[in-house]
C-alpha cells in the first residue's frame, strides 16, 4: 500500500463502509451539558439517535474540530509503516478541522522526509465528503499513487452534490442562519428551504417549498437535473432521525437503477446545527 486514506468523522461513513474500503477515521466532539462524546469510535457503534432526541429535549449542542494531538497520532502510525497520507478534511468554511490537519502535516514533515502528507479541503460535508474518502479509496486499491488520488479528487470534488432540506426552522435561526421573522413566517406557513452545499464549501440556500412532502419531492428534482450517470453510482441518504423520510426517498432514488443505496443517520456534529428532520442526498453530477 504507497498511501493511506484518511477522513474525519463529518464524512458520515458508516462502519461498513469504513471497513471495506480500509480508510481512517478521526473524531470530532460533540459537548452537551458539559459532557463531551466522540462523534465516532473505533469499533464501537455510535447512537447517533441519541444526539437527535436530545436537541427535541432543549439540549443544547456545542461541536468542536478535531484534536490536533489524535491527527498527529494517527499520521505517524501510518508514516512509521512506510506509507504516505492523504487526508480528506471536513470544509474549512464549516469546521477549524482543515486548519488543524494542515498545521499538523507542516509540523511533522521534516520528521518524515522520504514520506508525504498531503492534506485536502474536500469543501463537502457528511456523504458529500464521504464519497470522495471512498473514491480515493477505490484510486489507491488500484495502484494510484498519493499525489494523482490527491489531483483527481481535488477536482471531482466540485462533482460531489449535496442537496438537503430541513423539518424545523428554529434551528436555522439558532445558528444565526435565518432571522427570527423568517423563522416565525416560515413556520406558520410549512415552508422548508432547500439548501445545497456551493463551491465554498458552504451550505447555501436555493430554494423553499410548502410541505415536507414537496420538499423532499424537489430533493429528487434536483437529483435528476444533475445526476450524471446514476446506472453506474452509488447513491446516498443521510438523515436526522426521520427514518420513514429517509425510505421515501430510497424508494424513489430507486427508480434511477443505482448500483448501490446507502442510507444512514446524518453525522449530529452537522446535524447539530440543522436539526432533527434534516434529510439529504448525495451523489456525483455535472456540478454542484
Amino acid at each position: 500500500m504507497s498511501f493511506e486514506v484518511v477522513t474525519d468523522s463529518s464524512a458520515n461513513l458508516t462502519d461498513e463502509m469504513i471497513k471495506k474500503y480500509g480508510i481512517h477515521v478521526i473524531s470530532l466532539t460533540i459537548r452537551v451539558d458539559g459532557r463531551d462524546f466522540p462523534s465516532y469510535q473505533n469499533g464501537k457503534a455510535t447512537d447517533r439517535k441519541m444526539f437527535y432526541d436530545m436537541m427535541r429535549d432543549g439540549k443544547e449542542l456545542l461541536t468542536s474540530q478535531i484534536n490536533p494531538a489524535d491527527c498527529a497520532n494517527l499520521f505517524s502510525q501510518i508514516l512509521s509503516r512506510g506509507n504516505d497520507v492523504l487526508y480528506i478534511c471536513f470544509s474549512s468554511t464549516l469546521s477549524g478541522t482543515y486548519q488543524v490537519a494542515a498545521m499538523t502535516a507542516e509540523d511533522m514533515a521534516p520528521d518524515y522526509p522520504e514520506r508525504k502528507i498531503l492534506v485536502l479541503n474536500s469543501l463537502s460535508a457528511a456523504f458529500g465528503e464521504g464519497i470522495l474518502a471512498v473514491h480515493a479509496a477505490k484510486m489507491r486499491d488500484e495502484g494510484a499513487s498519493a499525489e494523482e488520488t490527491y489531483e483527481r479528487i481535488n477536482s471531482k470534488r466540485f462533482n460531489a452534490c449535496h442537496w438537503f432540506t430541513v423539518d424545523n426552522l428554529i434551528y436555522l435561526k439558532r445558528g444565526g442562519r435565518i432571522p427570527a421573522a423568517t423563522q416565525i413566517v416560515g413556520t406558520m406557513l410549512n415552508i422548508k428551504p432547500i439548501f445545497h452545499m456551493d463551491n465554498d464549501g458552504r451550505l447555501t440556500p436555493v430554494g423553499k417549498v410548502r410541505g415536507r412532502r414537496n420538499a423532499l419531492n424537489e430533493l429528487i428534482e434536483r437529483l435528476r437535473g444533475q445526476i450524471t450517470e446514476p446506472e453506474s453510482q452509488t447513491l446516498y441518504i443521510a438523515h436526522a432521525d426521520c427514518p420513514d423520510d429517509a425510505e421515501y426517498l430510497r424508494e424513489k432514488l430507486a427508480e434511477f437503477n443505482p448500483v448501490e443505496i446507502i442510507s444512514a443517520y446524518l453525522d449530529p456534529v452537522i446535524g447539530s446545527h440543522t436539526g432533527p428532520g434534516t434529510i439529504s442526498v448525495y451523489f456525483f453530477g455535472r456540478e454542484r
